[in-house]
């Protein structure tokens, strides 16, 4: 009795694991994104070399920066969603209102008054978010009607509060340690204080179960329904948590500028929707980081900085950035059909709905 041979099975190709390829295109996204920034620091470092690349530019340039930063990272969270928040800029503004009535009606200008002002600031901005979050996760209101009306809820008690004249009582301890303080001589205290912010946002996003079910709620939340994950409650703390970071630069911002800013933050949610969006965060939800996040705030800042020394009108700022945000989101509709190659998709734009629509594929 013959024996036949037979060639033993090939093993089938191993595809490197999603989590592996989600990975690696985080990387070279944030890599393009550091390019670009150095890039353009580059260029007005060339052009004026005297008063650009020197420390003192650089630290305005960072403090600048903190305050969006704050911002940005609870923007991050609601736009990894598949949401928006277009009242973060007013929720600002209210809780520095309120925060700065609230010192001064306690008459105080130490820390008991301040760390009062700290609470009224962070209560203020979560009772707007929980308000989001509630109205778009229970009464299924799309996150961009949502917002767009408590961005003018928020503005238009303010300015009854105030009979829109800028509030400038902030605690003396407030101003000197925080506002204008500094760590070692040199490092803002205001910096650091943004600085300690993002790295818990980014270890609650990146490290803990509570980031996960962010990111599957973005990537496609009736999946993660399914799979038994509580999307309503999930997205209402993402909400509360932005507008709790909002009130708390609110604070900040009031401390800073000793000022509340009312007519001056009607551009803050565009700027930091843009520095999210710059830094890789997709509005499609899903994808994003907050590290992308800081250096995506950073192009808008140096380029505002840059034209100030150059000379030219603030206004191209505008224009600069309204063109990298375009090509940045029309780069991620790119790669997400390269991805999607040889399937069928169909386009979302999840922050026109309350919930996230799963794709088909095939």
């Amino acid at each position: 009795m013959s024996t036949v041979a037979t060639k033993p099975r090939e093993a089938p190709a191993k595809t490197p694991p999603a989590k592996g390829r989600v990975l690696k295109l985080l990387a070279t996204q944030q890599l393009q994104i550091v390019f670009v920034l150095l890039v353009i620091y580059a260029i007005f470092a060339i052009a004026r070399p005297e008063t650009f690349p020197t420390l003192y530019n650089l630290r305005g340039i960072v403090v600048n920066t903190s305050i969006l930063a704050v911002l940005g990272a609870g923007m991050t969270l609601v736009i990894i969603t598949g949401g928006i928040d277009l009242s973060v800029g007013s929720v600002l503004v209210f809780s520095g209102v309120i925060a700065s009535k609230t010192m001064v009606a306690v008459g105080g200008q130490g820390w008991g008054a301040a760390a009062i002002g700290l609470l009224v600031a962070c209560g203020c901005g979560l009772g707007w978010g929980l308000l989001n979050g509630v109205l778009i996760a229970k009464l299924n209101i799309p996150p961009l009607i949502v917002t767009l009306g408590t961005l003018g809820m928020a503005l238009g008690f303010s300015q009854i509060l105030t009979k829109g004249v800028d509030l400038r009582d902030a605690p003396d301890v407030l101003v000197n340690n925080i506002g204008f303080g500094n760590v070692f001589g040199q490092v803002p205290w205001i910096s650091v204080i943004a600085l300690v912010v993002v790295l818990v946002v980014g270890v609650l996003l990146h490290r803990t179960r509570w980031g996960l079910h962010t990111y599957a709620i973005g990537s496609n939340a009736e999946a993660g329904r399914r799979v038994g994950l509580k999307v309503d409650r999930q997205l209402i703390g993402v909400y509360a948590l932005a507008g709790l970071l909002a009130g708390f630069a609110g604070l900040l911002n009031l401390v800073f500028y000793q000022s509340t800013t009312i007519g001056g933050q009607t551009q803050t949610n565009l700027n930091v929707i843009a520095g999210v969006v710059i830094g890789g965060t997709s509005l499609f939800g899903g994808v994003g980081t907050i590290f992308g996040t800081i250096i995506g705030l950073f192009i808008p800042a140096v380029l505002q900085n840059g034209f100030v020394i150059l000379g030219v009108q603030s206004f191209w700022q505008q224009v600069v950035v309204g063109a990298v945000l375009i090509a940045a989101v029309y780069a991620d509709q790119t790669r997400r059909a390269r991805a999607l190659r040889g399937g069928r998709s169909r386009v979302r734009f999840p922050f026109l709905s309350s919930r996230t629509t799963p794709t088909k594929e095939h």
